[in-house]
């Protein structure tokens, strides 16, 4: 970054840091429900700041207020007889702008016989998956150092999760895995594509989508996933959103490094009412990306929006029903510089134009059993993506196709799931049905293949899950398995998906849990593989396998304290019925990480895969002003492909994955935070120089080299400062975020531009030169959030 650039930076910082907190500053009240598991109120829960002498008590609607209470982080605790106490730990209390916390107890049977309140405010997971998971709140997500307030770049800092190629997209790696192997859920509706740009047929990209104002909590399963679950092969990102406001209009503004969003919250229909049954939250965000590129020089015009929004109606004290929403207009583009530089001029070449469109839109209706022994939860769906995607022989005139891929997938789904509690025992069981349409159609020159193509067809599948606990809450065992089948592949049915899971969690000693779980996952191949055809508008893959992944895990976990956890984690791997390239040799698993077109080929789903390793995690919640996690985890990913017998390593094998996110809380609502992560050197795939100069400006790797040549070590630290202001009117927020802070070049295979004259015009006769480039800048940023 231009040096002048980053002096303004650094001075507008220095302005807005020497406000004077002379402003008063103004108390507010924090409000909530507590409930059981079932969604019942609970009357006479204590709720309490921690280390403070301000709490209530909950109504008989489950509701409290907690009243005048001064603005600043706090551990927010609920007690009530007979459940486990819990604690939400780093809760943001703001002038302006706090949303509600809410409460789902559950009860404690460790005293039969005699009524307590017990002190078990420990770091929980679910009983159905007890390892590999993690949550984060918003407050945490929101100041995430690096994030840009990015949701799923917070969840590439979490255990076992493999930075990208490079460090700038947000592909989810988990321990080993392909990126296309994670599901995505919003609100319990399945969404396939969560960031700007997409890699259509996987779903990293460069910008995430979800806007963080509407996070209550994220949660990522990195093994032992829930059976409702259909299509993980290694990972479930969960994005639990809060409500709106219901007593009063709100909103906030946000400016960060990249773009600006407008989020707005309340109350809809609340005449003279001091709440409302209906609430709304919506947002719209917009990048300037754009014109920051232009002003240094860039060639390349990364132009999007995106918007959200949550509708919420309580029918009654047993029904209600949301409307949610989620999509994004994305345009990347090429514009020439003005000047020559061989970088800018390589990137020119090779980059893609891109048009994309999504939405996704779904209505739940969530009712709870009036004889408080369960709740159900229903979900009409749709979701759409249209993505067009360019690459030109000539970009800067846009001329010359050599590349396009015109698509549309459009997924209808309807999802039911019904919770009934019979004494200790817990049955979670339900259906899933889906209407896929899928069109295509592609050009490829130098490929020479030409088609279109259209399917339509229809996915179900069924899923069962019960959960006891013994011995006074000792041990805990979940069962539970799931079918799928669909009408368009020939080879699976419901049967031969069968896949069950089993977890168990054993406290053999106080503070002290063995944990465990197997499970078996199957996920169809996507849109583009199923859709393949060849010139004679064949079918190339009807005959294509669900891909198949057996999970094994073993851990221990040992509680320093009720906020503080250490735990250790085996896990393996293994997978059948991989997709494998015919035209490259290798396993799809090895793909999906760049900007492409996953899977629009011809496959065979014959290989196999395994990654295997363990990995150690220390976790701190807010405490005496601290919190952080440090994670380390040591794996092999390794597949095959045709030769079902040799294993390679994947080009996501970097073998040791070191992560820490910590932050401490100073007085006056200052805060730092940092966050460093580190990747061991990982193989890649080498470029083919003949066939690249050939067939340029596509790059054509030479996959038979996979595994001789391996990047460097990925180290990267970033940190965050932060300052807030509560104003009567208004809560203000200023960060500053330096990436990269230690200046470490930031590995990425080497590129390759045609050789040219200063002038940019091009050496004959052609031939190709390594493109030299400096990934080791530090970048300096700032951000302001407002409330209001």
């Amino acid at each position: 970054m231009d040096v002048m650039i980053k002096r303004k930076l650094f001075s507008l910082l220095l302005v807005l840091l020497s406000i004077q907190t002379g402003w008063a500053q103004v108390n507010t009240d924090i409000y909530g429900i507590v409930t059981d598991n079932t969604g019942e109120p609970i009357l006479g829960a204590s709720v309490y700041l921690e280390g403070t002498q301000k709490g209530a008590q909950t109504d008989l609607d489950g509701k409290y207020v907690i009243k005048d209470v001064e603005p600043g982080s706090y551990n927010l605790v609920v007690s009530y007889i007979g459940f486990k106490t819990q604690t939400k730990y780093n809760i943001l209390v703001r002038s302006v702008g706090t949303p509600d916390y809410n409460f789902e107890l559950e009860e404690d049977t460790e005293e039969l016989g005699e009524v307590v309140v017990t002190n078990a405010n420990k770091i929980s997971r679910p009983k159905e998956t007890p390892l590999s998971t993690q949550t984060l709140s918003a407050v945490e997500i929101a100041t995430y150092p690096g994030s840009n307030n990015d949701v799923v770049r917070v969840a590439q800092t979490l255990p076992g999760v493999s930075p990208s190629v490079g460090g700038f997209r947000n592909d989810l790696i988990i321990r080993g895995g392909a990126p296309n192997e994670t599901v995505y859920y919003l609100d319990g509706m399945e969404i396939p594509n969560i960031n700007h740009f997409a890699t259509q047929g996987s779903a990293g990209g460069p910008v995430g989508m979800v806007n963080v104002s509407f996070i209550d909590n994220v949660t990522l399963s990195t093994s032992a996933f829930g059976a409702q679950y259909d299509n993980p092969l290694s990972g479930v990102l969960q994005f639990s959103q809060r409500n709106g406001n219901n007593r009063n209009f709100t909103g906030n503004f946000r400016v960060s490094a990249s773009e600006a969003a407008l989020t707005f919250e309340g109350p809809l229909f609340k005449g003279n009412n001091d709440e409302s049954k209906t609430t709304f939250l919506a947002s719209v965000r917009r990048s300037y990306l754009q014109f920051l590129f232009k002003a240094i020089g860039l060639p390349i015009r990364p132009d999007y929006w995106d918007y959200q929004y949550k509708l919420n109606h309580k029918i009654d004290s047993y029904n209600e029903i949301s409307l949610i929403g989620i999509g994004s207009i994305d345009d990347f583009t090429l514009e020439a510089p003005e000047d020559f530089d061989a970088e800018q001029q390589a990137t020119l070449d090779q980059a893609p134009f891109i048009e994309q469109r999504t939405n996704a839109i779904g209505l739940t209706w969530k009712k709870r059993f009036k004889d408080g022994t369960g709740f159900m939860e229903t979900t009409l769906s749709n979701n759409t993506l249209f993505n067009n995607f360019t690459r030109y022989e000539d970009p800067e005139n846009e001329a010359g196709v050599i590349f396009n891929n015109d698509a549309r997938e459009s997924e209808t789904k309807l999802r039911y799931a019904a919770t009934k509690f019979f004494g200790d025992w817990k049955l979670t069981a339900g259906f899933n049905a889906q209407r896929s349409d899928y069109e295509n159609a592609t050009v490829d020159v130098n490929g020479g293949l030409q088609f279109d193509t259209s399917i339509d067809f229809y996915k179900y599948g069924f899923f069962s899950n019960v959960t006891k606990s013994f011995f006074n809450n000792k041990l805990d065992l979940s069962f539970g398995f799931r079918m799928d089948d669909d009408t368009f592949t020939e080879q699976d049915d419901l049967f031969s998906t069968f896949s069950p899971r089993f977890s168990l969690s054993y406290e053999f000693t106080e503070n002290w849990r063995l944990n465990g779980s197997l499970g078996r996952y199957y996920k169809l191949p996507p849109y583009t593989i199923l859709g393949f055809r060849d010139n004679n508008g064949v079918l190339l893959n009807k005959n294509a396998d669900y891909t198949v992944s057996d999970h094994y895990v073993l851990g221990i976990q040992h509680y320093f304290s009720p906020s503080s956890t250490i735990s250790v984690e085996g896990f393996y791997k293994r997978y059948d019925d991989y997709p494998v390239s015919v035209t490259d040799q290798v396993s799809l698993a090895n793909k999906g990480g760049g900007f492409e077109v996953l899977g629009s080929e011809d496959i065979a789903t014959v290989g196999k895969g395994r990654s295997y390793g363990a990995e150690l995690q220390f976790q701190q919640k807010l405490t005496n002003n601290f919190y952080g996690i440090f994670a380390y985890t040591w794996f092999y990913s390794e597949f095959t492909g045709f030769d079902t017998e040799t294993y390679l390593p994947s080009v996501w094998d970097s073998r040791h994955l070191v992560s820490f996110t910590g932050g401490y809380k100073f007085g006056n609502n200052w805060e730092f935070s940092a966050r460093y992560r580190f990747a061991g050197e990982t193989p890649f795939v080498p470029t083919d120089l003949d066939a690249t100069l050939a067939n340029y400006p596509e790059v054509v790797l030479d996959y038979n080299r996979l595994g001789e040549e391996k990047l460097g070590t990925f180290s990267q630290l970033d940190i965050r400062i932060d300052k807030k202001w509560n104003l009567r009117k208004l809560a203000l927020n200023v960060f500053f975020e330096a990436q990269n802070v230690l200046g470490q070049q930031i590995p990425q295979p080497t590129e390759y531009g045609l050789s040219r004259n200063a002038d940019g015009s091009v050496v004959e006769p052609r031939s190709l030169v390594a493109i030299e480039s400096d990934n080791s800048q530090l970048i300096p940023s700032i951000g302001i959030v407002v409330d209001f």
